[in-house]
């Protein structure tokens, strides 16, 4: 169906170029908003001052690493049902935590649904726990066990196209991306490596050498702080670096998250089919919270009005014959909070 992306008055020809190429393939080298510049035709200072206001609009989260989850620490969704009158109390004592970079309300008995990333499953454990003693609220607790896509970015370009051209680059591009099942496991890494990244979660400095800044803060000179960055990069360990972009900001204001009970031994074949549709942003398998929680097929579908996301799901869903089995469509109401996942803290290095 056509998209109806609206972007905001401030995001001309130039600067949806920065928001839209650079989410991935980001120059990894001593002075990256120069060789952006050349290709945009703009000066270096012109390219950072754009990426500053597009950042102070609320446009650009960050530019930076988006880690491979399970590779760095321990990640997991999560969910509790908190009272009507009590959500905002509920939602802000789970906002507090650090270790949570997204938490929002959804259409649903559970109706505070947010992400935990931290150095350990001990330490994941240890936070969900936490919450429940503060909130009185049980949290359901559901682990990533297969990924089929997840965080390539937004692509801006085919969200504005119909789906024709700008489609079948979006599913040519997700079928090049292999999907993985790898266990969950920490990568071993030095104390410097571990440092960097405390720093890297956060993002670059919107300057003409942002990697040299970087480095000092783990001791590391440049070369040497893009010799891990690309190194990582190559590894999976960094999914992609570039511009993380806030969706809700650009104009994709309706998203849903779709959920199906598909019985285990074909749940790997329809994540991968359902991955590759263009309107799918991301794709995984959960592990289930039985009885609570039967799902284990999720999938996400951002779009700029409620219908629009409901057309697409429903689309979907007729091609490749989910609804045969339970299901759930759970819209986002409210956004408590929204950052870049903290694996490490500064203050859990030496003993982490």
């Amino acid at each position: 169906m056509p998209r109806t992306l609206c972007l905001p008055e401030a995001v001309d020809a130039t600067a949806f170029r920065l928001l839209n190429e650079w989410q991935r393939d980001f120059p990894l080298e001593a002075r990256p908003f120069a060789r952006i510049a050349e290709a945009v035709g703009e000066d270096e200072e012109s390219v950072i001052a754009a990426y500053r206001r597009l950042a102070a609009r609320g446009l650009v989260s960050r530019v930076g690493a988006v880690f491979a989850p399970r590779r760095l620490g321990a990640s997991a969704l999560a969910a509790l049902a908190a009272p009507p009158d009590r959500l905002d109390a509920v939602a802000e004592r789970v906002s507090r935590e650090a270790a949570i970079n997204h938490n929002y309300q959804r259409e649903h008995r559970y109706n505070l649904w947010f992400v935990v990333t931290a150095a350990s499953r001990a330490h994941l454990d240890e936070i969900v726990g936490g919450i429940e003693r503060d909130t009185g609220c049980a949290v359901i607790v559901l682990p990533l066990e297969e990924e089929f896509h997840i965080d390539l970015g937004f692509d801006l370009k085919a969200q504005q196209a119909n789906c024709g051209a700008g489609c079948a680059e979006r599913r040519e591009r997700k079928a090049q991306t292999a999907p993985s099942d790898a266990p969950e496991a920490g990568q071993a890494l030095s104390e410097t490596e571990r440092r960097l990244i405390a720093t890297l979660q956060r993002g670059l400095a919107l300057e003409p050498q942002p990697f040299a800044r970087l480095g000092a803060a783990a001791g590391l000179d440049e070369p040497e702080t893009l010799e891990h960055i690309r190194r990582w990069q190559a590894e999976g360990l960094i999914r992609r670096f570039g511009v993380v972009v806030r969706h809700h900001e650009l104009g994709l204001e309706a998203n849903a998250m779709c959920v199906w009970d598909i019985p285990d031994a074909e749940v790997s074949a329809l994540g991968r089919r359902l991955a590759g549709e263009a309107a799918v942003t991301l794709c995984y398998r959960r592990r289930r919270s039985l009885p609570d929680w039967p799902y284990n097929l999720f999938c996400m579908i951002h779009g700029s009005a409620r219908d629009e996301v409901l057309a697409e799901r429903e689309e979907l869903a007729r091609r490749l014959g989910l609804d045969a089995y339970p299901h759930a469509v759970l819209f986002s109401c409210r956004r408590f909070k929204q950052t870049g996942a903290q694996y490490l803290h500064s203050k859990d290095l030496a003993h982490a």
